[in-house]
């Protein structure tokens, strides 16, 4: 039991889910589905428990389905997303290093070439 609060209070100081969290996690909602399904009995099915209930079981439920698409999803470490940061940068200035060097071309050759002269106007008399 030690071990176990022990681990659970050390998961609060680090990312990502451990074990010990996730076992509170289903605690939790097993001791409020039971308060729950307790006060359904004693007042004789108030409709307000049992939305309640409905309620909370379904939370439950997609708690459960949240957890199972954390352990799916391939998550990438700090160091991992700093060196994914750091190629994203390094592409992003050979890119605008390219478009850069396109528009100088694109300058130069504007400048360079040769004016076409203005067709003659006509006057209205």
């Amino acid at each position: 039991m030690s071990s176990f609060v022990t681990g659970l209070w050390e998961s609060i100081f680090q990312p990502g889910t451990s074990p010990q969290l996730i076992a509170a996690t289903h605690i939790s909602f097993a001791a409020l589905l039971a308060t729950l399904g307790w006060l359904i009995a004693v007042t004789h099915g108030n409709i307000h428990f049992i939305m309640l209930f409905i309620i909370a079981s379904l939370l439950w439920i997609t708690v459960i389905w949240f957890i199972a698409e954390l352990k799916s999803a391939k998550l990438l470490t700090n160091a991992e997303l700093d060196k994914k940061a750091q190629e994203g940068d390094e592409k992003k200035d050979s890119e605008e290093k390219k478009d850069s060097d396109e528009k100088e071309s694109a300058d130069k050759a504007a400048s360079t070439a040769t004016p076409t002269p203005n067709a003659a106007r006509s006057r209205k008399a």
